[in-house]
């Protein structure tokens, strides 16, 4: 059974999330404080974290970074702030997703389950390697010259999207149902943040990148290694 852990201070929409959330067979924890509910995240170890950004005792941006440093459990930000630069933001401390309130509970289910089958599913066993980049799919492992590359399964899963296809340019939109293998429209932006995030873990040089290229007018390609 999957345990979600909800940090939202809005007591009521907290209850109607868990509710749901049980319904759909996971199991839960909840917390109405920034401080209170990362000592929950360290102490229960959540398979997935729904994380508000305004929370009393400490913001859910500082409990997102703390999250992320402890490692690439999946968050998904649930706020009422709707300036795309705040989502932008979110996302590029490591979020997996963004819900903007209000929004359909039976939605944010779906949004669960399908980020937690992206985290979890066993990959066919196999190895991508490109440049010195190698991709274990099996181990969900990332190494760059022997060294490994510690990733969010959403920055995985884009790595792998386009390291598949050295030289192929992809859109941005292509990008975004690559990550989100779902239904639910999404930001392209979204991809912006998440290759920020891969490049400044990636590459030895974020500012003038080795593997991952802009093409402008287009989105990103993975550089086809010199022969």
């Amino acid at each position: 059974m999957a345990r979600v852990l909800i940090i939202e201070d809005e007591m009521q929409l907290a209850r109607v999330l868990q509710a749901y959330l049980e319904k759909a067979g996971f199991e839960v924890r909840t917390a109405h404080r920034g401080d209170t509910g990362l000592e929950l995240f360290q102490r229960e170890k959540p398979d997935v974290v729904l994380l508000d950004l305004n929370l009393p005792g400490m913001d859910g941006l500082d409990v997102a970074r703390a999250i992320r440093r402890a490692g690439d459990t999946p968050i998904i930000m649930i706020t009422a702030r709707v300036d795309e630069a705040d989502q932008l933001v979110g996302l590029e401390l490591g979020a997996d997703d963004y819900v903007t309130k209000p929004f359909s509970p039976r939605v944010l289910v779906a949004r669960v389950r399908a980020l937690l089958r992206r985290a979890q599913a066993a990959p066919t066993p196999r190895r991508i390697r490109v440049d010195d980049i190698e991709i274990d799919l099996d181990a969900h492992t990332v190494t760059r010259a022997g060294e490994p590359i510690h990733l969010t399964p959403t920055e995985f899963r884009l790595l792998v999207a386009l390291a598949r296809q050295p030289g192929r340019a992809f859109t941005r939109e292509q990008l975004l149902q690559a990550i989100q293998d779902s239904p639910f429209v999404g930001y392209e932006r979204t991809v912006d943040a998440h290759i920020k995030n891969l490049r400044a873990k990636l590459e030895p040089d974020p500012k003038h990148p080795r593997y991952i290229e802009t093409v402008f007018g287009v989105g990103y390609r993975f550089r086809r290694p010199e022969s």
